[in-house]
C-alpha cells in the first residue's frame, strides 16, 4: 500500500468507517462495513454514507496519483453527481475511482461503489475537482 492510499482519510470518511482495503495499480480500493453510522432506512445503506465513500475514493485515487507525479495541490471540488443503482444492504461496501482526465488545473474522476459482485455496482458517481497549488 503507497503511503498516499494510506494517509489523508478525512475525519468524516474516518467516522463513517472508511479504511483502504486494497490497491489495485496504484487505485486504493476503500470500504466501509455496514454498520449504525452508514444505516439509512433499516436495513439499508445511507445515501449520504454511499455519497461519502464515493467522494472519498475519488479523493484517494487523484492524491495518489499527484504524489506520484510528484505535484503538490489544494483540492477543491466543482462538483460531483451520484447515481444510486440498487439499494446498499448488510454487507461490506467496496469503492474504487479512475482519473478520466488529469490536466494542470482539473481532474475528472469516475467512482464505483459495490458489494458481492463488482460488475454490478451499487452506485456511480462523476466528480470534477479544481486544483490550486498548495502555496496560494
Amino acid at each position: 500500500m503507497s503511503d498516499a492510499g494510506k494517509a489523508g482519510l478525512t475525519p468524516y470518511a474516518r467516522s463513517l468507517g472508511i479504511t483502504v482495503h486494497d490497491e489495485e495499480h496504484g487505485a486504493p480500493v476503500l470500504m466501509f462495513d455496514f454498520g449504525g453510522e452508514v444505516e439509512g432506512r433499516p436495513g439499508h445503506l445511507h445515501g449520504g454514507a454511499t455519497s461519502g465513500l464515493l467522494e472519498t475514493a475519488a479523493y484517494a485515487i487523484l492524491r495518489n496519483e499527484l504524489a506520484r507525479l510528484g505535484r503538490k495541490h489544494r483540492l477543491k471540488p466543482i462538483n460531483i453527481t451520484v447515481q444510486f443503482l440498487s439499494a446498499g444492504k448488510q454487507r461490506p461496501t467496496y469503492a474504487k475511482g479512475r482519473i478520466t482526465k488529469l490536466g494542470r488545473r482539473n481532474a475528472n474522476i469516475a467512482v464505483e461503489a459495490w458489494q458481492d459482485d463488482r460488475d454490478r455496482p451499487i452506485a456511480t458517481a462523476i466528480m470534477n475537482i479544481f486544483m490550486t497549488d498548495e502555496d496560494r
